[in-house]
Order: structure tokens, then sequence, then C-alpha cells
């Protein structure tokens, strides 16, 4: 039996979702942000792609929070991080002039050279984070107790992770190499930052998690200690016999109700349940065997994701309850992420 993470996610200080796309990495990290703000903790998300996302789940029918963030619940801000914006406000800091800087950062050339260059969207974004990670709301008090990241999936996730390493064996000296080591520290922290990888049961998303942990976990040395596995099914049929499509089938065909199909159709609709539960079981299982980190289960919510009543089952069961793949998913919460 593989043993249970010691630390809960409320315990660090920067935790960074991924996962391959389509398996709720995003909600996953809407989920955990919403339960930590829940439990006290001023919390800080981060989105990093082009698009906003979390502000709509967490807050229906908000707009838009931009580079600069907004509140949008209680202890609990979300951010997107504009590599450019990050990239004037960084350059701003060691030169003191703004007005010039975005000048130049604004300067359709400059943003087609800069396009060109790999990683440097990647370590300026992990530069931004490290910043907000130093912020304070007063003296030896950080400002956020916890900032989650919906990082980019998983191929884009390792290099996103990997950058500052690459920089610092490419850069002898100089104030980058100085700021790109205190990045790659944060990251390379077990006590203040976790990895937490986002999967679903099936063949792909298991495949990519193994080897998003053998790279960021085995190779880089990054903390992985647990892997999110969304939308797993319940069992279909928790208070009826294992064979009930077999039951089903041994009926009359002829048998008819007044408003359910007929015994043909309810056998084949039991036996696709049954199967798909039995192949999450298979994938959960296989999952835990690849990575050897236990699995936490979230549950299949039939709508998706739309806002935060759906959150707060997430949460529940991401801060609370840990499923061996080993064993059956919690039947409380009959989730099939939409992201």
């Amino acid at each position: 039996m593989i043993a249970e993470p010691k630390r809960s996610l409320l315990d660090r200080r920067l935790v960074i979702v991924t996962g391959k796309g389509g398996t709720g990495k995003t909600s996953v990290a809407a989920a955990l942000a919403l339960g930590a703000a829940r439990a006290g903790r001023r919390v800080l998300v981060v989105e990093v792609g082009p698009d906003e996302q979390i502000p709509s789940l967490l807050e229906p029918g908000a707009g838009p929070v931009g580079y600069s963030g907004r509140v949008v619940r209680p202890g609990l801000e979300v951010m997107r991080i504009e590599p450019f914006e990050a990239l004037a406000e960084y350059l701003a800091l060691q030169f003191g002039v703004r007005s010039l800087v975005d000048l130049v950062v604004k300067n359709t050339s400059f943003q087609q050279l800069l396009n060109a260059a790999p990683g440097w969207r990647e370590l300026i974004t992990l530069g931004k984070i490290w910043h907000l990670a130093q912020l304070e709301s007063a003296p030896g008090q950080p400002r956020f107790d916890l900032i989650v990241v919906d990082a980019p999936a998983t191929g884009h996730g390792v290099s996103f992770l990997e950058a500052p390493r690459v920089v610092v064996s490419a850069v002898r000296a100089g104030p980058l190499r100085k700021q790109t080591e205190r990045v790659e520290q944060m990251i390379g922290d077990p006590e203040h930052t976790l990895v937490l990888p986002v999967a679903l049961a099936e063949e792909l998303p298991a495949r990519e998690t193994a080897q998003l942990i053998q790279r960021v976990h085995h190779e880089m040395g990054i903390a992985v200690d647990r892997v999110i596995v969304n939308a797993v099914m319940a069992p279909p049929f928790p208070n009826a016999p294992e064979n009930l499509d077999e039951c089903l089938e041994r009926l009359d065909p002829e048998l008819r109700f007044d408003s359910i199909p007929g015994p043909e159709t309810l056998a084949a609709c039991a036996r696709y349940l049954i199967a798909r539960h039995r192949l999450n079981l298979q994938y959960l299982s296989e999952i835990e065997r690849a990575t050897q980190l236990p699995i936490w289960a979230l549950p299949h919510l039939p709508q998706g994701v739309g806002g935060p009543a759906d959150l707060e089952q997430l949460s529940e069961a991401l801060l609370s309850a840990a499923t061996s793949g080993s064993t059956t998913p919690s039947p409380t919460h009959p989730n099939r992420d939409s992201q």
C-alpha cells in the first residue's frame, strides 16, 4: 500500500496545478483556491494562459480580472499574468523609467523579436510568481498564505517548470542569473512548492501523467506527493447485484413498462455504466502503479463544472477525501469536468 502524503495541500505556499488538456486542471485549481479561502487562508489564484477561465467559475458573470487582479471572494484574489506586462514591470524596477520601458516593450518589432526567443515567457511568468510570493501585508507577514497557479498543460507545463534550470545552466553571471536562481530555488523547495498533477482515469491521461512525474519529480527534483484523478465515476448501482445487466437480459424481452425502455435497452445501459466504472478503477490502479504516488479521486459531476456550487463539491473531495487507486471512490458525489 502506498503511503498517503503527510501534509495537507493547504500547508504549502505555492501549488502549481498541471495536467493533460481536458482533465479539468483549471477547475481543480479553482476548487483548491476556494477551499483554501473557506479554510481561512489568504489565497491568490494565478492564470498563465491566454484566456481567463477561473473568475467566471468563482464569480459567474464576472468580468476579466487582468494583470492587476481582483478579489472575487473574501480572502480569494485572481489574476492573469501577461508576459509582456510582467516584463515591463520587471524592467521598470531595474531601470526606474516606466514610460521608456513601456515604449520599448509595446513596440511591435521588439515583441516579434522576443517571441522568437524560447523560454522567456515561462521565465518572466515564474519571476512574477516569485515576486508575488515575496509580497508582505506587514513586516514578516506574507500577503498570501497560498498561491495556486493554473499552469500550462502537461507538455508545456514541463517546459514552464524547466525554464529556470535551463537559464541558470546557460547564463554564467549577472542580474538575470541571480534572479533566475531565486526562482529555481523557490520551485525546488519541497517545503514551499508542490506540483499537483491532474489526470483522468483513461489511457492517454494516465500515460502522460506518469511521464510528467518522471520528468518533474524524478529528473528535476520538484516535489510531487499525490496525483489528482478527476471525474471518477461512482458505482452506478451501489445497491444492486454486480451482474445487474445479466439479470435484466434474462427478463422477457417483450416485457414493457409505462415510462422506461424495455429490458434489452436497460441491460445495454447497465452494461455500459458498469464497464465504464470498472475501466475507471482499472486506470486508477494503473496510475498508482506507474507513479507510485497516492491517488486523490474527485467525483464525476454529470453536468460538468459551471460555478461555485460545483467547485464546492470538488473542493470537499480535494481537501478531505483521499482515495487510493485500489479502492472504490466515494459514491457520495455522483463529475465529468467539462474542462
